[in-house]
């Protein structure tokens, strides 16, 4: 993935580590959000992915909106869907990778940055970061609807009619994220997560991943029902033959990933 210049894409050992790297503080430019929904939809395709951890580079995470270059993208007629479109898109592709994706939360989730992260699978943070809604000062709307996700009736309305921001600490004791660490210990524990996860069959977090993104808008039965299906497929697997053949065996799975 050379090709692309606001974001840093490194693998290994089946993680793809993907870096925002928009100077100075992250926002989303139309350049960061076209590459990071092309390196998502590549990685949904690429077998030897099994795992994504998506972070920011430098001391914020992701500060939202390019303001700056707003203007630059709405200029005429049509430009204005277009721009939601894509940014719209670029959510989508991080919820809808095929591959798990961790998010760790370097700095401040603010507006687009917070959607961002709702997008994710696994939140995990450092004691540096923040989430918030910052658009009601510069007469904007944000990721309101991808924060439902996250916080309560409330406090997303707190946040987003007063700007209010939620510290990491509060993001843990809240339940919105799975760990609050240091700064220097956020990688390694997002890697440790990340080599968890890649260790199992890729078949079973890919389609686990699915399920779970159908059922959440379905009821019940229906939802349910649905994830009986899918594992069904599950089972006819190689990698769930293989995973209760090491079972029966006392020994470590080897997935193949068919």
């Amino acid at each position: 993935m050379n090709d692309l210049t606001q974001l840093q894409v490194h693998v290994d050992a089946h993680i793809a580590v993907l870096t925002m790297n928009s100077p100075p503080v992250n926002a989303l430019t139309r350049a960061l959000n076209d590459e990071l929904t092309l390196a998502l939809d590549r990685i949904s395709e690429i077998d030897d992915i099994r795992v994504v951890i998506l972070t920011g580079a430098g001391k914020v995470f992701c500060a939202g909106a390019d303001l700056k270059g707003r203007a630059e993208n709405i200029k005429g007629p049509g430009d204005l869907p277009a721009h939601s479109r894509r940014t719209r898109e670029c959510f989508h592709a991080i919820r809808e990778c095929a591959k798990p994706v961790i998010c760790a939360i370097n700095g401040a989730a603010l507006g687009s940055g917070l959607a961002i992260a709702a997008s994710s699978d696994i939140l995990i943070c450092s004691d540096k970061a923040s989430m918030g809604l910052p658009e009601v000062d510069v007469g904007l709307l944000g990721g309101g609807r991808h924060a439902m996700r996250l916080f309560s009736h409330s406090h997303l309305r707190r946040m987003m009619l007063t700007g209010h921001r939620v510290s990491g600490p509060e993001l843990l004791r809240m339940d919105i994220v799975e760990a609050c660490t240091t700064a220097e210990e956020l990688m390694p524990a997002a890697l440790a997560l990340a080599a968890t996860i890649a260790s199992k069959s890729p078949v079973s977090t890919r389609m686990g991943k699915h399920t779970l993104n159908v059922i959440e808008d379905m009821s019940l039965r229906d939802g349910y029902r649905y994830e009986q299906d899918m594992t069904g497929l599950i089972g006819k697997t190689d990698d769930a033959r293989e995973a209760q053949l090491a079972f029966k065996e006392k020994r470590p799975a080897v997935f193949t990933g068919r």
